[in-house]
């Protein structure tokens, strides 16, 4: 198919599918929703009459033709955001990122996030990752709290990437999770995929990319429990997916979590409690710990007191 381009006509030459799931395979670097919003927007074309029914059923030898937009281009703009730092020289800043905050720019949502409060904060930051992730080493979702390392130079990132890659780095959370957990300790070696159904989500898919997740039991109450985990990779929604295939999700996760709970939250109870790495120029072993933020310990106190 080649590279993408304003233009792309595709000829489908295998089986019968409906439209979006046609071009969703033909198409892998663009999401379902988006292809959906094109053909809504009357970008896609079957056998030259434009077509806006996502589900009508792309024949074989039927010519579909798709019109990608130009990209928008983007200025992502520095933000006086309250962050707080709780390490940073030349090479790294080490923030403790609040439950709630998106870390990088996306579409639809390009202010308010930990980008935006690092670009205000920091004149210096890697141009790995582009404008939308200038500094972004690796990320936790929204509603995740703890801790992330940022590089402020190119060099700092490619070494903290290596670390994460080499599964040299430590990170560990702290989680409460529904239901009480019967064994002391144990690791989930279940690899995890995009769901093949909703894009939106993980699941724990054969032929998955390798995760990896060491768990430990820190106290137990009568309907939950709190638990320490130590990644070794680090998969989207990895800790969510392999607490949840165990049948004990984490408690408020809106995606993967119980559908009734006796403590209610909104987002999920997980946070990045310790980060260690080699530092990028001195290589020195440097950790870093987040006491539990405010919003967790309250949550602890409501399951113990349901005992």
């Amino acid at each position: 198919m080649g590279q993408l381009s304003n233009k792309i006509t595709l000829i489908n030459d295998d089986v019968p599918l409906r439209l979006d799931v046609y071009l969703s395979q033909e198409m892998a670097d663009l999401s379902r929703s988006y292809i959906q919003k094109l053909i809504s927007e009357e970008r896609v074309s079957i056998n030259g009459s434009i077509c806006q029914i996502k589900k009508q059923i792309v024949k074989v030898d039927d010519s579909v033709e798709i019109i990608i937009p130009d990209p928008e281009i983007l200025k992502i703009e520095a933000e006086n955001i309250p962050l707080d730092i709780v390490y940073e020289d030349d090479d790294v800043i080490v923030v403790n990122k609040p439950q709630g905050m998106v870390v990088h720019p996306a579409p639809g949502n390009y202010t308010g996030t930990l980008v935006n409060a690092l670009m205000y904060f920091s004149e210096r930051l890697s141009s790995i990752n582009g404008v939308i992730r200038p500094g972004i080493v690796h990320r936790i979702d929204k509603d995740t709290s703890g801790l992330l390392m940022i590089a402020k130079n190119d060099r700092a990132h490619e070494s903290l990437a290596a670390q994460l890659k080499d599964k040299s780095s430590l990170r560990e959370y702290v989680a409460i999770v529904n239901g009480v957990v019967k064994d002391n300790s144990g690791m989930i070696n279940a690899p995890i995929g995009r769901h093949p159904q909703d894009r939106k989500r993980m699941c724990v898919l054969q032929g998955g990319r390798e995760a990896v997740t060491h768990y430990e039991v820190v106290e137990r109450y009568k309907y939950h429990t709190l638990i320490k985990l130590k990644l070794e990779t680090g998969r989207t929604h990895q800790i969510r997916v392999h607490m949840a295939m165990l049948g004990y999700p984490i408690l408020g996760d809106p995606v993967y979590g119980a559908k009734s709970e006796r403590v209610k939250h909104e987002g999920q109870a997980l946070h990045a409690k310790m980060l260690g790495f080699i530092h990028p120029t001195t290589g020195e072993l440097m950790t870093f710990e987040a006491e539990l933020p405010e919003y967790f310990q309250e949550l602890i106190k409501k399951c113990q007191s349901s005992r």
